[in-house]
C-alpha cells in the first residue's frame, strides 16, 4: 500500500486583475519561472554545455510546458489537462525522464479584495516510487515559496508597466 503523501500548498496574492495574473502565469511562464534553479537542462543535463533558451507554456486544453534547450532539443514537462481562464488550471506535472507517472499541480486564480489570489497545490506524490518521491517532495517543498515570489515580483512589475 502506498503512503499518503500531503499535497504541497502554496499561495500568493499579486496586485493585478484575475485575467492578467492567469495570463502571466500560463502563456508568460517563460518570464519568471526561475529556470536557473529548476529545469531540466539544471537537473539532468548540468554537465553539458547547455542552458535553456526558452520555456513555453501552450495556453490551452491539451497544450503542453516545452523547455527549449540552447542546443535545440525540446523538453516536456507537463501537459494542460483542464483549464479554465481566468479562473483554473490543472497541470500533469512530470519534468524529468525518469520512469515515474506524473504528479498534478493545481493553480486556482481568485480575485480577494485589492488583489488577486493564486493558490498552488501540487498533488499526487503517493503515485511516485519511495525513493524518488524522498528527493523530489523536498525539492518543491522549498521550491514552490521562491517561485511564487519570484511571480509576485513579476506580475507586479507588469502592472506597473500596464499603468
Amino acid at each position: 500500500m502506498k503512503a499518503n503523501v500531503e499535497p504541497i500548498r502554496q499561495t500568493v496574492t499579486v496586485r493585478c486583475d484575475p485575467e492578467r495574473v492567469f495570463e502571466l502565469f500560463t502563456s508568460q511562464m517563460g518570464t519568471w519561472w526561475p529556470v536557473e534553479s529548476y529545469s531540466r537542462a539544471v537537473s539532468e543535463f548540468e554537465h553539458e554545455d547547455v542552458e535553456v533558451a526558452e520555456l513555453v507554456f501552450e495556453a490551452r486544453l491539451g497544450g503542453s510546458i516545452l523547455e527549449r534547450l540552447t542546443d535545440g532539443r525540446v523538453l516536456p514537462w507537463a501537459e494542460v489537462i483542464a483549464w479554465q481562464p481566468p479562473h483554473r488550471v490543472l497541470l500533469s506535472w512530470r519534468p524529468h525522464s525518469a520512469p515515474e507517472p506524473p504528479t498534478e499541480i493545481d493553480v486556482t486564480v481568485a480575485e480577494r479584495g485589492d488583489g488577486t489570489l493564486v493558490e498552488v497545490e501540487h498533488r499526487g506524490w503517493e503515485r511516485l516510487s519511495e525513493q524518488f518521491r524522498a528527493g523530489l517532495y523536498e525539492i518543491y517543498v522549498r521550491g514552490w515559496p521562491t517561485t511564487l515570489q519570484r511571480f509576485a515580483v513579476v506580475a507586479d512589475q507588469a502592472i506597473a508597466q500596464d499603468s
